[in-house]
């Protein structure tokens, strides 16, 4: 078996999707966990980009539904996290506002990111390392403070964390281990950028969200195509079967297998 059928299998991605099939599916799996967890309802952490846009929308379709049938509230919290000021945060209000969001929360997370940071700058120069955390490092600091909030609230509120990780991002290991990588439920999983997209169009997300540059906003001005060096264009190509240029291949493979730490269980002995 090549490695790209090894990874189609292992994510389960399909050539084409029914957005509205997919949609049921998705909805229904989210709404099953909830009512085996014994909890009331979902968090989800709306960053303004298309990915928490999608999953939104799902887990409020799902919410809603489960308090139609039960008769008893469920619900879905969105929760804002920006790093003191965030530019685009409109875009995850405009996000809460189209799926009628009306639990919601935000928590800024600028100075308990940059308290850390300053605390490993202080560990580190006790043991003769002086230099301020890397750009790389106060970005998973970041991704991982955002990930302590959400589960203290998901805590109290007895809500299931939700994940926003699909195909294309699993492939290459974009995403921050014990970060937005650690999350109760992924109901975005076995779809590439490209379904996203298609589902995020049928589902209504915000235009402004659609149109915007992937990101994960660990800093000014990063992208994830930019910051990858590879295409969501080959990156959903390759997951779809198609084939694409030899050097993107080469590449998107190399990540896949140097990231691969990222998707196994904790080796141990």
């Amino acid at each position: 078996m090549s490695l790209q059928r090894e990874i189609i299998e292992r994510f389960g991605v399909q050539p084409t999707i029914d957005p509205d099939a997919e949609i049921r599916k998705r909805v229904d799996f989210l709404k099953e966990y909830v009512k085996k967890s014994g909890t009331t309802g979902l968090l989800i952490a709306i960053s303004g980009g298309i990915d928490s846009a999608v999953a939104a929308g799902l887990c409020k379709q799902a919410t809603d539904e489960l308090s139609a049938e039960s008769g008893r509230e469920y619900i879905t919290l969105g929760v804002f996290q920006p790093y003191t000021e965030q530019v685009d945060i409109s875009d995850s209000y405009a996000v809460a506002d189209a799926f009628k969001l009306t639990h919601r929360v935000e928590t800024n997370i600028g100075e308990t990111v940059d308290e850390i940071a300053l605390e490993v700058e202080h560990s580190l120069k006790a043991i003769g390392i002086s230099r301020h955390l890397s750009r790389g490092g106060k970005g998973n600091v970041k991704a991982r403070t955002r990930m302590v909030m959400q589960y203290a609230i998901a805590f109290d509120m007895n809500l299931l964390v939700v994940g926003t990780d699909h195909a294309s991002e699993a492939i290459t290991g974009f995403y921050t281990k014990w970060g937005d990588g650690a999350v109760d439920i992924t109901p975005l999983s076995s779809l590439n950028k490209r379904q996203v997209r298609q589902v995020a169009a049928k589902l209504g997300v915000p235009q402004s969200v659609l149109d915007k540059a992937p990101t994960a906003g660990l800093w000014e001005g990063q992208t994830d195509e930019a910051e990858l060096g590879i295409i969501y264009d080959d990156n959903s190509d390759y997951l779809e079967g198609k084939e694409i240029a030899p050097e993107a291949r080469e590449k998107l493979e190399k990540q896949y297998l140097r990231t691969e730490h990222k998707r196994s269980p904790i080796p141990g002995i």
